[in-house]
């Protein structure tokens, strides 16, 4: 069944959000204030079994269906509710017009809450902007003037597990040897250094905790890494009363394929791992067998604000960290500008040139 929440202000019954600063539900329309507590009935964050959902076995308490749009442009998957029927897409600015579809997904378990209003995220973007002196003035001035920012949930899934690895290697120790050379009719002694290998094998264990996975497609990945890092601990458990006000993306990531780079991360941190255990100035690696067990997850929500900015036929996407406000987003280049620098420096050079010819 289709999950629906509205949080109406008890004293004029109009829509309350969640207000980033104060960290409560608020009410646009009249004023009023609700402590969260009072609305909150999300249970605790736990970790649910990676092979029960492969296998389809979570219980039913852990799946959900929203009413989604998809955006025919970049793929997003945006949750509205019943009373939307057209829409921007917040990703790219795509008009969009939908059905009342919906997605079944597993349910977020936490999310870390928005700690930023838009009028913060949109200062931390323009001062970014402003930083870019190649930057076009008008993409710099649309964005100072330009629509609201949006606030929107991108989904994650964060990996636990626990591993051990046996290995067989090399280790290397370095040497120098004395030679002696003759150089343009010189003769001199020279100390070039060997490595002396020898068989290593042995055994590292670790355990894994929040390996955080993208589950967007919506983004470049390189703008949400850049957004890095999150403070995982702040994490809340998941309660649709921080969404008040705010859009949540649905996964297009699935499970079994965000455990895919899950694991390689954990095998790059495991070759680490060994090379470290190993030990030596250098070290080869032949071969590692890892034994992983124990693996459990959760999909999170985390906080970004996002701005897309269509200029002269071209689409500009900004995203700002929700808490640390951290920006990232597509970097601008204006041609005259690039054209005076150039111009700008040819001057320079040839009044330097000038007066290097002078002083000779």
């Amino acid at each position: 069944m289709t999950e629906e929440h509205r949080f109406p202000c008890d004293q004029c019954g109009a829509d309350l959000r969640f207000d980033p600063v104060a960290g409560n539900l608020k009410c646009d329309h009249c004023g009023n204030e609700q402590p969260l507590e009072e609305h909150y009935t999300g249970p605790a964050i736990r970790e649910l079994d990676f092979r029960a959902a492969l296998d389809k076995q979570l219980p039913d308490a852990e799946i959900e269906e929203t009413r989604v749009l998809q955006c025919p442009n970049c793929g997003a998957q945006v949750e509205f509710d019943d009373t939307v029927h057209s829409k921007e897409c917040p990703f790219c600015a795509t008009p969009v017009v939908t059905d009342t579809g919906t997605h079944r997904h597993i349910k977020p378990r936490g999310l870390l809450p928005f700690a930023l209003e838009e009028g913060a995220a949109r200062k931390a973007m323009t001062d970014w902007l402003g930083r870019l002196w190649f930057a076009p003035n008008g993409v710099q001035e649309y964005a100072r003037k330009g629509r609201k920012m949006q606030g929107v949930y991108v989904p994650y899934w964060t990996f636990d597990a626990d591993t051990t690895s046996a290995y067989r290697g090399e280790r290397g120790t370095v040497y120098y040897v004395t030679r002696t050379v003759t150089r343009n009719g010189k003769t001199q002694q020279v100390r070039e250094p060997r490595v002396r290998w020898s068989p290593k094998s042995g055994r590292v264990a670790r355990f894994f905790d929040d390996v955080l996975v993208l589950a967007s497609k919506s983004l470049p990945k390189r703008y949400t890494d850049g957004l890095e890092p999150w403070d995982l601990s702040a994490l809340v458990p998941y309660s649709p009363e921080y969404l008040a006000g705010f859009r949540a993306e649905g996964y297009q990531v699935e499970l079994d394929e965000g455990f895919h780079e899950a694991r390689a991360r954990m095998d790059r941190q495991i070759e680490r791992d060994v090379r470290f255990d190993i030990g030596g100035d250098r070290q080869r690696i032949h071969g590692i067998d890892t034994d992983i067990r124990d693996i459990t997850f959760k999909h999170i929500l985390l906080p970004v604000w996002l701005a897309a900015y269509k200029y002269r036929g071209k689409t500009y996407r900004f995203v700002v960290n929700g808490r640390t406000g951290r920006v990232q987003g597509e970097r601008p280049w204006s041609a005259w500008k690039i054209a005076i620098a150039v111009v700008l420096g040819l001057i320079v050079a040839g009044v330097l040139g000038y007066f290097v010819a002078q002083n000779q």
